[in-house]
């Protein structure tokens, strides 16, 4: 049997795996809180969510055979093939766009008028649904450190336009499904890995240009609910939503149309409101919350997609100050593991695997907690490895497994090291 602990860094790669599989078992309990809660919620939101926990433990045991499998294949296998699972991935995105725009395929078809799944049926069973767009961001961390592993390939500008285009196809691709959370995962990522592998940093100030100046094309193809979640940030201010409803202009630059707010009450800023009281009630309670399934917000379905977008806030509310220092150490746990991978490991290519691995994560975690208390626009983002959802939780085993597999190699040499 392949044992998937051998090698190098034993000490570090149990940490890591420890805190993600932690991480996956907090995610599981607080879905069931809140399908399985103390008082019915209305409408029957009971029952539809007391089904989700026993599918993310599904998705968990698949994730861990993901991660089985990623360490079966030394690393940089993966990385020769980069290209074609790339190339992969956006065929399957541009399937989607397809669906949306052209003609609706049987096995994409909108779910809440978003094109972000892939779903087949096989003998009148529907199988688990794909997305694509989770599966581009390991797909594309790889290729991009893949065609990086060269110095000659981010050492002048001329040589960054590759790199920047790799980034700005799939956010082409994703952002009409529409996906705005994965979308803003691609620019940082690439600004923090041109950044290990040593552009020069006139060069990524120029990467920074390029990418303002491409925004407001982006900008203008956002639907007015994407607008709206954007411009959230600014729009908790009661003086700024004053002035949208009063000049039209404002309002139209902020939300794409007339500003209302009742609207921005009831419609565009119902998550971010309900979540901020999710969080600050938690804390009342000498900074311990309300506990495992306990608290209106766990009880009740005030708060909209509680069990995957939002979960940080039920986590909060159930477990206040001190539950979300322990969860967010967690994840200092696995960022500080990878990037003592990074450090490690000699191969360029390995390098900037771990460091995109590792700025994957803290992006990701950065903007579903900002976007729960405000401080970020409110993207769809899952929280890795808690939230529910069965491609996010693969892509993050999947990730996890490859940072393991590259500390478990040894150091990558040419010459006898001196």
């Amino acid at each position: 049997m392949y044992n998937f602990l051998q090698g190098r860094m034993v000490a570090v790669r149990l940490c890591l795996l420890g805190a993600a599989l932690i991480l996956i078992g907090i995610g599981i309990a607080t879905i069931y809180s809140v399908g399985h809660p103390a008082e019915e919620s209305p409408a029957g939101q009971t029952e539809r969510l007391a089904v989700f926990w026993k599918k993310q433990v599904v998705f968990a045991v698949l994730g861990g055979f993901v991660f089985v499998i990623v360490n079966s294949i030394n690393y940089r296998w993966w990385g020769t093939v980069s290209y074609w699972l790339l190339a992969g991935v956006l065929a399957l995105l541009a399937l989607l766009l397809v669906s949306k725009f052209v003609v609706t395929l049987p096995f994409a078809k909108p779910i809440n008028d978003s094109y972000r799944w892939i779903s087949f049926t096989v003998a009148g069973r529907t199988l688990p649904s794909l997305q694509p767009s989770e599966f581009c961001k390991v797909a594309y961390i790889m290729a991009l450190a893949w065609y990086l592993r060269y110095r000659s390939n981010y050492r002048n500008f001329k040589a960054l336009i590759g790199p920047f285009a790799l980034a700005l196809l799939p956010m082409v691709l994703i952002l009409p499904e529409p996906d705005l959370g994965t979308v803003m995962l691609m620019m940082p990522i690439l600004f923090i890995m041109l950044f290990v592998a040593g552009a020069k940093v006139r060069h990524l100030l120029l990467i920074i240009l390029m990418a303002i100046l491409v925004s407001p094309l982006l900008w203008y193809k956002m639907e007015i609910y994407q607008r709206a979640r954007i411009s959230s940030v600014l729009l908790q201010n009661a003086w700024i939503r004053e002035k949208a409803e009063q000049h039209p202009a404002v309002g139209n630059i902020l939300v794409g149309t007339e500003f209302s707010a009742r609207q921005w009450k009831n419609d565009w800023g119902l998550h971010l409101i309900r979540s901020k009281y999710a969080i600050a009630s938690g804390g009342t309670n000498s900074g311990t919350g309300y506990g495992f399934r306990r608290g209106p917000f766990t009880k009740y379905g005030f708060l909209p997609e509680r069990h995957n977008d939002f979960i940080f806030a039920v986590i909060a509310h159930q477990w206040g100050f001190w539950g979300c220092l322990g969860l967010l150490s967690l994840y200092v746990i696995i960022v500080s593991c990878g990037l003592e991978i990074a450090v490690n490991n000699t191969d360029p290519f390995g390098k900037l695997l771990a460091v995109g691995i590792v700025a994957m994560f803290v992006v990701e975690v950065l903007i579903n907690v900002g976007m729960t208390v405000g401080l970020m626009p409110i993207t769809g983002l899952t929280l890795p490895l808690v939230s529910y959802g069965g491609s996010s939780l693969l892509v993050s085993m999947a990730s996890v497994g490859l940072l393991n597999n590259i500390g478990r190699s040894r150091p990558f040499s040419v010459a006898p090291k001196a």
